[in-house]
């Protein structure tokens, strides 16, 4: 089975609208592992890992975001597997700290 590992930076109104508590709900809920933080400038990264079918949904979901944001923009990039690292230790997908 292959596996899918992106970094993605999502752009626009997307920090105190609980953008990522919504993050790693639709991420736990489609099987991925990974992990969100807030970032200082204002934008949300995350890392999902999964087959590539959900890793591809979930970037999908994140061009549309919860209702109460905005997303201005979604860029992704192929990640390494040492990116799953940042995780808590136990958890498939973690909300970290604001870098």
């Amino acid at each position: 089975m292959s596996r899918a590992i992106l970094q993605v930076m999502i752009r626009g109104r997307v920090q105190g609208v609980g953008y990522r508590a919504w993050v790693e709900y639709q991420a736990t809920t489609s099987g991925l592992e990974g992990w969100v933080r807030n970032r200082r400038d204002g934008s949300v990264e995350a890392l999902f890992a999964g087959t590539p079918k959900h890793v591809a949904d979930m970037v999908a979901l994140c061009r549309h975001g919860p209702p109460s944001s905005r997303v201005d923009s979604v860029t992704s990039e192929t990640a390494g597997a040492d990116e799953l690292n940042l995780r808590r230790a136990g958890e498939a997908f973690s909300v970290l700290p604001t870098v």
